[in-house]
């Protein structure tokens, strides 16, 4: 299937420049072996449009940088392989997120501030001792391990039907980081502390329970678990129960 013609139709659009208007920008390609979705932007970019606007930085489906819309379904581009899909390919920039330019959006500020709201560290009286490791048992470790391959895209923001119609709901990336904390027996918060975090309508109890959070992950995720457990959680520490 190398040798397909491919046909892009990409959504332009600079809200920084002045008198630009939202439209699709059309573009042809010749498909190479093993090319990713994120090899043929830059392969556009470089030869036909360098004004074309979209966001990567490791390229291996890591940092979490080029979500987007891919025939209607949120991907990474990175992560997409152009023989995967039709000839014609239509992308559109993740929604819900503020646009800066094309295909790129500001998915830093959700995330800066759901690390201050969480408070995304581990709150503990001990001193730090360089010298001395703390043990953890390896299902435990196992456990923080799985909430913490969250790469921060956004995908499961973007397809979130409460956020865009709530925007004050935190969505699962920031159910799934308290799932984190509360997993990590280092932490000394209390249930009520969590509580005040997430046991709310824009937390925990807001989700409706479409998990498309859950079908679009692309580190696979098990959010509608993290979900459970953390709802389970905020249901006994509002009814005041001290042990989570």
């Amino acid at each position: 299937m190398a040798d397909r013609t491919l046909s892009f139709s990409i959504f332009r659009y600079s809200p920084n420049i002045p008198g630009d208007k939202p439209k699709m920008q059309d573009y042809e390609l010749q498909e190479m072996p093993h090319m990713t979705l994120y090899m043929a932007l830059n392969k556009i970019r470089e030869e036909q449009d360098a004004t074309l606007q979209f966001d990567f930085v490791c390229r291996a489906g890591i940092c979490g940088s080029c979500g987007m819309m891919v025939n209607g379904k949120i991907k990474l581009a990175c992560k997409t392989m152009t023989k995967d899909l039709k000839k014609k390919i239509t992308l559109m920039p993740l929604p819900t997120f503020k646009l800066i330019g094309d295909l790129s959006v500001d998915t830093g500020t959700f995330f800066m501030e759901m690390n201050k709201k969480t408070e995304s560290w581990v709150h503990t009286s001990k001193k730090f001792n360089p010298d001395i490791e703390e043990r953890m048992d390896n299902d435990s470790a196992s456990k923080i391990y799985e909430a913490d391959r969250c790469i921060e895209c956004g995908c499961c923001i973007a397809v979130c039907e409460t956020v865009n119609i709530h925007p004050e709901f935190q969505g699962a990336a920031t159910i799934n980081r308290v799932a984190r904390f509360i997993l990590d027996q280092r932490d000394e918060r209390s249930p009520q502390q969590y509580f005040e975090v997430i046991g709310n309508e824009e937390g925990t109890f807001g989700c409706v329970g479409l998990m498309a959070c859950d079908d679009f992950c692309p580190q696979e995720i098990p959010l509608q678990l993290q979900l459970a457990f953390v709802r389970r959680k905020m249901l006994k520490a509002g009814l005041g129960f001290k042990n989570l």
